[in-house]
């Protein structure tokens, strides 16, 4: 079956589509945002509202404390359009090993995460990272992106012909191949991005970045899940250790130069 007699008017509206609100990541990556910021943050400031009445906060206070400190020496070394922010670090009493942030500024580490991150520095490689998800915008952009491929198919399938099983087949291959092809490797160009955004943040602000390395290294030991990386949102645990070997010797010079002036971040 060939879908080409509209090939022409499928591409103009894909082009409209990729052309509105392209702008760069905090690394220069040339990224997708068709949201107003102002929308996304609303809609992560109602979610994180909402889990927090959901899911219970820990009622550790030292722990609690301890992730504060953490997250608020890597705040302090932001710019200022970041830094001046009204941030929001919960820690949710739950044992699954994980974190999370929401556009709006909003950041959640669970008390399971704790169990693997051991030190100060693993965890300000997490907190890290998930500060960097919020000032590199990744929330508006995964929105947008599949907003606009789903808009995109929708598109192409009005446009081209009657329905028939074949038609309908050739439409379902081709939404698999989007989010094999474009919507899984975002996720995990976002996923390496905040990493490495979150290993300049940890250096500069006083934590050993090697610990990165060392978080990942646990995160290894203590199981995950066995999805192939081509299939999931999120790089190999390997994958993800190799780059930030890469990036480390630039960010390590920073934090010895705050080790040599005695200012390496002390939380706990």
């Amino acid at each position: 079956m060939k879908l080409t007699t509209h090939s022409k008017k499928i591409t103009l509206a894909a082009a409209i589509i990729l052309l509105v609100g392209c702008s760069a990541s905090p690394t220069g990556r040339t990224q997708f945002v068709a949201l107003p910021d102002s929308q996304l943050d609303q809609m992560g400031e109602e979610s994180f509202t909402t889990m927090k009445q959901e899911i219970p906060t820990s009622n550790d206070t030292q722990l609690r404390q301890q992730v504060q400190c953490v997250a608020d020496a890597l705040i302090a070394i932001l710019p200022d359009k970041y830094r001046t922010q009204d941030w929001e670090v919960v820690l949710f009493d739950d044992k699954q090993v994980n974190a999370f942030a929401l556009p709006g500024y909003k950041i959640g580490i669970y008390t399971g995460l704790l169990s693997v991150a051991k030190n100060q520095s693993q965890l300000a490689a997490v907190v890290g990272h998930e500060i960097a998800h919020v000032i590199a915008r990744h929330g508006n952009e995964r929105v947008s992106t599949q907003m606009a491929t789903s808009q995109a198919l929708a598109l192409g399938y009005q446009l081209s012909g009657e329905d028939s099983a074949q038609k309908t087949a050739i439409f379902q291959a081709l939404g698999i191949g989007v989010q094999v092809g474009i919507i899984l490797p975002f996720s995990r160009t976002h996923e390496s991005e905040a990493d490495l955004l979150g290993l300049e943040y940890m250096a500069k602000a006083g934590f050993d970045p090697r610990e990165s390395v060392a978080l990942w290294r646990n995160m290894a030991a203590a199981g995950s899940s066995k999805t192939p990386e081509l299939l999931s949102t999120h790089p190999s645990h390997d994958t993800r250790i190799e780059d930030l070997q890469t990036n480390m010797p630039a960010n390590l010079a920073i934090y010895d130069t705050l080790i040599s002036r005695q200012k390496q971040a002390k939380c706990y």
